[in-house]
Parts: C-alpha cells; sequence; structure tokens
C-alpha cells in the first residue's frame, strides 16, 4: 500500500474525523471560558478585594518600578506576571471543572440500562386449543 493509499485510510476514519471536530470545538470553548473568567469571574473577585485588578499584578525583575502597568513593566525588562497566572489558574479550574461535568453526564448516559423487555402477552386459550389439536392430528 503506497503511503498516499495510507495517509487516506488513516484521515478518513471516523476517530480522526472526531478528533479534528473535538479540538475546533474545544478551541472555541476555551475562548468563551477565556472571556468567562477575564470579563465575568475575576472582576467580581476584584471588587470582592478591594476592586483589585489581578492582571497588573507582577513583581519587576529588572528593576522597574512597581507602579506602571504590566505591559510597561515587561517593555522595561522581566517581570514575574503572577496576576496573570491566578487569572489562568482560574480559568484552568473552571475549564477542567465544566469538562469534568461533560464527561460525568456521558458516562451517565452510557451505563443507563435498556428498559426491560416487555412481558410476552400469554398465549389465548383458542390458540393453545387450535395447536393441540394440530400436535394431534400429526400422530
Amino acid at each position: 500500500m503506497s503511503m498516499m493509499q495510507e495517509f487516506k485510510t488513516f484521515a478518513t476514519k471516523g476517530n480522526v474525523v472526531d478528533l479534528a471536530v473535538g479540538v475546533i470545538i474545544g478551541g472555541a470553548f476555551g475562548k468563551i471560558v477565556d472571556s468567562l473568567v477575564g470579563d465575568v469571574v475575576m472582576p467580581v473577585i476584584g471588587k470582592l478585594f478591594g476592586g483589585l485588578d489581578f492582571s497588573n499584578y507582577y513583581l519587576p525583575l529588572n528593576g522597574q518600578s512597581a507602579q506602571l502597568t504590566l505591559i510597561e513593566a515587561k517593555k522595561a525588562g522581566g517581570v514575574l506576571a503572577y496576576g496573570n497566572f491566578i487569572t489562568v489558574t482560574v480559568n484552568f479550574i473552571i475549564l477542567a471543572f465544566v469538562i469534568f461535568q461533560m464527561v460525568r453526564l456521558v458516562n451517565k448516559l452510557r451505563n443507563e440500562e435498556p428498559a426491560p423487555a416487555p412481558a410476552p402477552a400469554p398465549t389465548p386459550e383458542d390458540v393453545i386449543l387450535l395447536r393441540e389439536i394440530r400436535d394431534s392430528l400429526k400422530k
């Protein structure tokens, strides 16, 4: 089998297509979670802690002034942006929790037992009598 034929067989398998769809949806879902954390969760957390903006929290490593914004401090040299790390960590926790809930739901749906088959209806008495007559005629 030629390499192109092998590649075609590999690429057209259902698992590869499912994986590609999953990656695309995962990327879009990641952007939604980024927006949720950056635009909704972190401002609320910042407000609860007295109006803090976690995105600008950093430790200067090259003697920059601590009064600069994170972008300005990065231009002036290296910084340890722990506020951004906190935001990304919250982002990860939310994403991991949502993925866990999705997997849990799928597993619950997979493990549902099928409905029991209905019990066969009792055979009417006239059919039983006809069978007995048939069997006796065969003898």
